[in-house]
């Protein structure tokens, strides 16, 4: 098992590129999930000013 965290030597480069790839992968989903809601809120308002 230590083998496979040891990443054959190269873990000091591995386990960060998950790191950042894992922050990256949900800062995405966290940023189109807010423009979601604001775009779900100015559809309500437009609904509610419409004529």
């Amino acid at each position: 098992m230590s083998a496979f965290f040891a990443m054959g030597g190269y873990a000091a480069f591995i386990w960060p590129a998950y790191g950042i790839s894992a922050v990256a992968l949900l800062a995405t989903v966290w940023q189109s999930w807010t423009a979601w809601r604001v775009a779900k809120k100015k559809l309500e308002a437009l609904e509610r000013d419409r004529p």
